[in-house]
């Protein structure tokens, strides 16, 4: 099974999301259970979401305008939803995120400055994370 979903999605709803669902949710119950979910961040992410309507062959196209992402330990607060998408899930109407303000995120959650400049190949300091972010309100 793959996650490319152009056509037949079904799978997805039949195979894999319940087995991601599983194993996620295990992991989340196992840290937790071990003392270790307070500092450890467990992040799920695609790189861009899927059209909001099906094709003709019941796929979905690539779709970078929203994107989907889930976060759980390290402080993130349980069970919320950060923004919301329009009635047809096409674009955001509010708190928009882009995937610089989830990295910037990140490293802050990390104890890394996303404003940190790094060295590239050629010695020259490059922003670790261009122009994100980090997300306020999911933490608490």
């Amino acid at each position: 099974y793959s996650w490319d979903s152009h056509r037949s999605s079904q799978h997805l709803q039949n195979h894999l999301i319940p087995t991601f669902d599983q194993a996620y949710s295990a992991l989340i119950t196992d840290l937790d259970q071990r003392g270790l979910l307070e500092e450890t961040l467990v992040v799920a992410i695609g790189e861009m979401g899927r059209t909001p309507k099906a094709n003709d062959k019941w796929g979905r196209g690539h779709w970078s305008t929203l994107f989907p992402a889930v976060l759980a330990g390290a402080g993130v607060r349980g069970g919320i939803v950060y923004g919301e998408s329009d009635k047809h899930a096409e674009y955001p109407i509010d708190k928009p995120t882009s995937p610089e303000d989830l990295a910037a995120t990140v490293y802050q959650t990390l104890g890394i400055d996303p404003e940190i400049r790094l060295p590239d190949a050629q010695g020259r300091p490059v922003h670790v994370v261009q122009g994100g972010s980090p997300v306020d309100g999911i933490f608490g």
